[in-house]
């Protein structure tokens, strides 16, 4: 029976900031926990979207890259769909979709992750170049990505929320990938305005999380000795 209300990490936001960057975990380990969810690739190859069991990766060039299962990952979230639905939204930003993500409440202790689809009026996401070894740190190798626009595009929004408690292991708040219908557009978003579509929720009273300890480089690296990992990550996200 799949646990629906289990979210599973793999890696931590703050191990990216001093670029840890090896890919860690392969795509067929990651969907043995979920059908649904988000990460980047090595060196931040590009931003992963898996949505309805269909792993794609939208690369720095524009494409869309169905993944195989070797396809490694140094940071990643999945989990076992159950949206329930909660409403819907027309003519909404980025504010409206979170307030009516948090059903009116001004913040949330739990994790939870948020689909929406249907249209939208304006959609701006980036993808960031794949770095190669010896590695940058996060916010150096950030800076090399490609943004991408689209208006009236029709796709699926997926989100997750994480409480400001685990910022670090994740990004405080919402982070929010996107992928187009005909793939014409994806990845981590910057910006958007949802035409009309319809929302939905699924909460997680479990997170999984998991350390890439047979790495050497994590397992050896001095966290204290870096830049304020909050500040890092909340600049790259």
């Amino acid at each position: 029976m799949k646990n629906t209300n289990v979210l599973y990490q793999h890696g931590t936001l703050a191990l990216l900031v001093p670029g840890l960057l090896t890919g860690t975990l392969t795509l067929k380990e990651l969907m043995a926990h979920g059908d649904t969810g988000i990460g980047t690739g090595e060196g931040l190859n590009g931003e992963v979207v898996i949505v309805d069991g269909k792993p794609y990766q939208f690369d720095s060039f524009g494409k869309a890259n169905l993944l195989k299962d070797d396809f490694t990952l140094p940071f990643a979230n999945s989990h076992f769909a159950d949206y329930q639905k909660i409403g819907t939204l027309a003519d909404a930003d980025s504010a409206a979709f979170e307030n009516a993500s948090l059903e009116g409440k001004p913040n949330c202790n739990t994790f939870f992750s948020i689909l929406v689809k249907g249209t939208f009026s304006y959609m701006k996401t980036r993808a960031v170049v794949k770095s190669t070894k010896p590695f940058d740190t996060l916010a150096a190798t950030a800076k090399k990505q490609s943004i991408f626009e689209a208006h009236d595009v029709k796709g699926t929004l997926l989100s997750y929320y994480s409480p400001k408690l685990f910022h670090g292991a994740a990004v405080a708040g919402f982070h929010n990938h996107f992928i187009a219908d005909d793939l014409s557009i994806g990845g981590h978003i910057l910006d958007f305005q949802i035409k009309q579509g319809t929302l939905e929720k699924q909460v997680f009273d479990t997170l999984e999380q998991h350390f890439p300890v047979n790495n050497a480089e994590f397992m050896e690296h001095d966290f204290d000795k870096d830049e304020d990992i909050a500040s890092a990550i909340s600049k790259a996200e």
